[in-house]
């Protein structure tokens, strides 16, 4: 047998007895519990539906956002299209050596402030020789350097019409010597 003694007894009692007890106190405050549960659970909901729409009205503004960008985009690549075209057009009808169907040209990436992304991206906007370069209007400066996100002036400020002229007449020497 489990209990022999009165004094096993007792503690048998007095441990039942605290257990009641301590029941009787937990009883109550479980309702309290589960309401204040209840309670947060709805206020996250709440939360999360208003996080909810926030993001829906930041989606809808960003769609906004970049719809007006790509229509100024289109814009302003329309307007630059129009200004290269003018001046390639030019400058290809008296270019030499522009190859079978345009292709081939001249070493940009001689004249000083031109690298070859800069070349890369003239010839994309088929501008490939130096008798292109030497024909660009200011008009067509001004729209090149803006597509191109160069400063304003720079062009000019760097004669790259000037260092073009000596390079399509072959005068290497003069231009090393002035731009080296």
């Amino acid at each position: 047998m489990l209990f022999q003694t009165p004094t096993q007894f007792a503690v048998l009692a007095l441990l039942l007895l605290a257990g009641w007890f301590f029941g009787l106190a937990s009883s109550s405050g479980g309702k309290k519990w589960k309401q204040r549960y209840r309670d947060e659970e709805a206020a996250h909901k709440a939360y999360r539906a208003e996080v909810a729409a926030d993001l829906k009205a930041r989606d809808e503004r960003l769609r906004e956002v970049e719809a007006e960008r790509d229509r100024l985009a289109k814009e302003r690549s329309t307007a630059t299209a129009t200004a290269a075209t003018a001046a390639t057009g030019a400058a290809a009808a008296s270019s030499s050596g522009g190859g079978f169907f345009g292709w081939g040209g001249d070493n940009l990436s001689r004249i000083r402030g031109i690298d070859a992304d800069l070349e890369r991206a003239l010839g994309q906007r088929g501008i490939k020789t130096y008798r292109a370069i030497e024909q660009l209007t200011e008009a067509d400066e001004r729209a090149l350097e803006e597509d191109l996100r160069l400063r304003p002036g720079t062009i000019d400020a760097e004669h790259w019409r000037e260092q073009a002229a000596m390079l399509r007449e072959g005068r290497d020497d003069d231009h090393r010597s002035r731009w080296g």
